[in-house]
């Protein structure tokens, strides 16, 4: 064990290692890198002083050129601003690739959280078989989702896993090589990717980090714990959006759909063929390698028949590999029998379709598809024209739609809306005979706010040659009110008789979608959280009520604004009263890359989220419902929260300071997703179409991060005053949900820096609203150390602590620069060509900042 803490081994393998290849990237031999890093420092120190003098940072970049480059024309001083940010935007892939590296020096590979500890701690308090069984039965599913915060291209990326092979190497020639190279390759996209292209990008990580570990979990799973026992559960299931996911994006079509499957199914049987390589090197016996050589070369011709049947099919493929292992055990002594094992682990779990790909849509593009197929069948005589849907009561809607079955094809429409949610319907049907059921077997219903919203999506299914599918439909609710009626929603669902009975052919099982993204946005940070794990405890009573075994799968961002930040403790403090036998959430953006973009990174998050859905169960003595009292107190402190958060959404100077003091409106020029920043176009801001992403990542970019912890000292501020402060430190003491949330507020507020914005303080329009702000961050700070007992934000996490600050301290003058752009763009009087200058050095700042920030949209 190392006797070092995790501070010091941070110290050790990540900020002096950082600091030597730093130095090395800064003297290599080209003009302007040299020249750029010699001048970088002295900036960043004229930011650092600036702020501590108070100073804006136009005032901080006139007074830089003014004493160190006063002969600079504006084009010299541009030209050398353009330079600070490609320059920074290494350093920080630099600082990526070494945290990276470090990672397994820096976490205990096998400390709390993982398998082998999970495991340990059973076989000491003698539950072993308790464990096992539940292992059977518990399953993690991270959905990997093309939202657009990954500001990487491929290249890079590519860079940066290069990278981190040579730093844990320490080979000094490559680095050198790889960071010439990082500096002379282009960090911005000049057009927007394709859903197929971000479909791509991200079977790079299933491919080449994913497949490894998840199947290193599955054989540790079987091999140390099942032992000779049989382990029929997947322990990690994947799913994807990308290629899927309609809803706000229009360039996802049935083709782009139909080819990212493709894409899945020819992935996933590559990476099967180069193991079945690796192992026709060691299985070169007689009777053996006949077989062998056989499977190898079927592999090899399927992965290119993307639009045919593969050569050789999965089924034929297992009982290929179930026939050499019993001829190795029975005659070889079972020679490389646990290697045979643990690539037929990886095809009981990954099969043809490597990653379930999800259907979304949202409600009222279904509402309006289903309305224009009625249109239809009324005229052709398939429904009945007499009966008036839209003015019908609700319950005879539901009966009328849940009688509904038929094939209408997709082809018969002129109507793009009606024809896309027809078609995507049959391309899951057509995907699901080549790539198998787990290739695309759900239909997310995201903004769902009534059953009605189910049973028209479950009509269309039924309407497509599908009288009994074999498809999951999956309500996402997303708002506080639409959080609030969830339980109503699905007791009607549930009522149904039709429906149960699909429930019945599908195992008794519903999986039900919650939003932490636009929850947050909607109304706040504490009453987002409190109100979904609400949720989750009526919806579990009532599923369980039915009979039915509800899933939850959670719609997560990066930052704790968005439900990120510490995720596994997250897991590990729900109570008894929630169900958890499948912990599913999304995976997206830079969180991608920064908590699953390595080896060592990957299993140790998927275990750490894996054994955090166990241990609850497992060990009782760990008492994580609350009481009356602690409840009381969550729901008053919630509910103070809300007030004051809708307060500040209400100001009429809140969506103007996002429009024009912000970002806002440069995060649709940056091309890093597909889709569009809103979900339907307008020419003035609406709230209600901006998209949590965009939302979220703005004010991160301003340093305020506000929607993780605006409300939380005003509600912890009510108690105090009150004189109850006393019951906010009891809940904090009693319930581990609540410390999380705590945990992770205090993470936004390390990451909040307003003496970049200080200057706002003064603006005759948003002077006030800025206060409000910054003294709402004060309180929150204030009263969150008081609560805690800390003398500092995340005292009881240095090494985090330690890497928040070097990745805000490399960022600075980044953001100095994109403040000093936007308030030269603010003043107006300018030439369209300083303009267009000015708001491309605000776009491209923007990508530094959310990468070095890793979880900041």
């Amino acid at each position: 064990m190392n006797p070092r803490t995790k501070l010091e081994r941070f110290e050790e393998s990540v900020l002096a290692k950082f600091k030597l290849y730093d130095s090395i990237f800064s003297t290599l031999p080209y003009s302007k890198i040299t020249n750029t890093s010699t001048l970088l420092p002295l900036f960043a120190n004229s930011c650092a002083e600036g702020y501590a003098q108070g100073k804006d940072p136009k005032a901080i970049i006139d007074s830089f050129f003014a004493r160190y480059y006063p002969d600079y024309s504006n084009k010299d001083q541009v030209d050398l601003l353009f330079r600070f940010i490609q320059f920074i935007e290494r350093r920080v892939v630099l600082f990526d690739a070494v945290e990276d590296a470090a990672f397994s020096r820096i976490n205990n590979m096998s400390g709390i959280g993982t398998l082998r500890n999970l495991k340990e701690e059973a076989q000491a308090k003698q539950k072993t078989s308790e464990l096992k069984a539940l292992l059977q039965e518990i399953n993690v599913r991270p959905v990997l989702t093309a939202h657009p915060t990954q500001f990487y291209p491929g290249s890079v990326l590519g860079i940066i896993t290069d990278l981190g092979k040579s730093i844990r190497k320490n080979d000094l020639n490559e680095i050198k090589l790889l960071l010439s190279q990082l500096g002379r390759t282009p960090f911005f996209k000049k057009k927007k990717p394709t859903p197929l292209d971000e479909a791509r990008s991200l079977i790079w990580y299933l491919s080449n980090v994913f497949y490894p570990s998840i199947g290193a979990i599955q054989s540790y799973v079987q091999r140390h714990i099942f032992k000779d026992e049989s382990l029929t559960n997947q322990t990690v299931k994947l799913g994807f959006w990308p290629g899927g996911d309609r809803d706000g994006n229009p360039f996802v079509t049935t083709d782009i759909t139909r080819k990212t499957a493709q894409l899945l199914r020819s992935s996933v049987i590559r990476n099967y063929y180069r193991d079945m390589r690796k192992l026709r090197r060691r299985l070169t016996f007689a009777g053996v390698e006949e077989i062998v050589v056989d499977v190898e070369r079927k592999l090899y011709n399927s992965i290119f028949r993307l639009e045919k049947a593969p050569e050789i099919s999965l089924e034929e493929l297992k009982e290929k590999l179930q026939e050499i292992l019993v001829k190795i055990e029975e005659d070889y002594h079972g020679l490389f029998v646990n290697e045979l094992k643990d690539f037929i682990a990886k095809v009981n779990v990954f099969g043809y379709h490597f990653a379930s790909l999800d259907i979304r849509q949202d409600s009222r593009v279904n509402h309006d598809a289903f309305l224009s197929l009625l249109t239809h069948t009324n005229s052709e005589g398939i429904t009945d024209a007499n009966f008036d849907y839209v003015a019908a009561p609700e319950e005879d809607k539901i009966d009328f739609l849940t009688s509904l079955t038929g094939d209408v094809s997709p082809n018969v429409f002129d109507d793009d809306v009606v024809r896309k949610a027809l078609g995507s319907i049959r391309a899951m049907k057509e995907i699901q005979q080549n790539n198998g059921e787990q290739g695309c077997n759900r239909y997310i219903i995201s903004n769902n706010q009534t059953s009605q919203n189910i049973f028209e999506v479950f009509a269309m299914i039924r309407l497509s040659d599908w009288a009994h599918p074999t498809v999951d439909v999956v309500p996402l609710f997303e708002t506080i009110p639409d959080l609030k009626i969830a339980l109503e929603v699905m007791d009607k669902v549930y009522a149904n008789p039709e429906y149960r009975a699909h429930l019945t052919r599908r195992g008794d099982k519903q999986t039900i979608m919650l939003g932490f993204s636009d929850g947050t946005k909607d109304g706040g940070y504490l009453m987002a959280n409190w109100s979904i794990y609400k949720a989750k405890e009526e919806l579990t009573a009532i599923s369980r009520k039915h009979g039915i075994s509800v899933t939850f799968f959670d719609g997560r961002g990066g930052p704790p604004a968005r439900g990120g930040g510490n995720t596994h403790q997250f897991y590990a403090s729900m109570g008894g009263g929630i169900e958890a036998d499948e912990i599913q959430l999304t995976i997206q953006g830079q969180t991608i890359s920064s908590n699953f973009g390595t080896l060592d990174s990957c299993r140790y998050n998927l275990e750490q989220l894996l054994s955090s859905g166990i241990a609850n169960r497992l060990f009782a003595d760990r008492v994580l419902d609350l009481d009356d009292t602690d409840r009381d107190t969550m729901t008053r402190l919630a509910s103070f929260s809300y007030e004051a958060y809708m307060d500040f959404k209400a100001h009429p100077k809140f969506l103007p300071y996002l429009e024009h003091m912000s970002t806002l409106k440069y995060y649709a020029k940056t091309n890093i997703g597909s889709r569009p920043s809103k979900r339907k176009s307008s020419k003035s801001l609406d709230f209600s179409a901006l998209r949590a992403i965009p939302f979220v990542g703005s004010w991160s970019q301003l340093k305020q991060n506000v929607p993780g912890f605006y409300g939380v000292g005003t509600a912890l501020e009510r108690l105090d005053k009150s004189g109850e402060f006393d019951k906010a430190q009891r809940l904090y003491k009693n319930n581990a949900f609540f410390r999380t949330l705590i945990s992770n507020s205090m993470m936004s507020l390390q990451k909040s820096f307003f003496s970049l914005t200080a200057y706002m303080e003064k603006d005759k329009t948003y002077g006030a609203f800025w206060t409000m702000i910054h003294d709402e961050y004060e309180r929150s700070k204030s009263y969150l150390l008081k609560l805690t007992e800390m003398d500092a934000l995340m005292e009881d996490q240095p090494a985090g602590k330690a890497s928040i600050h070097i990745r805000e301290e490399i960022v600075q003058p980044l953001l100095t620069i994109q403040q000093y752009a936007l308030l030269t763009i603010q003043k107006g009087k300018m030439s369209d060509e300083v303009r267009e200058v000015m708001e491309k050095m605000v776009t491209r700042s923007l990508f530094g900042n959310i990468n070095a920030s890793r979880n900041s949209a």
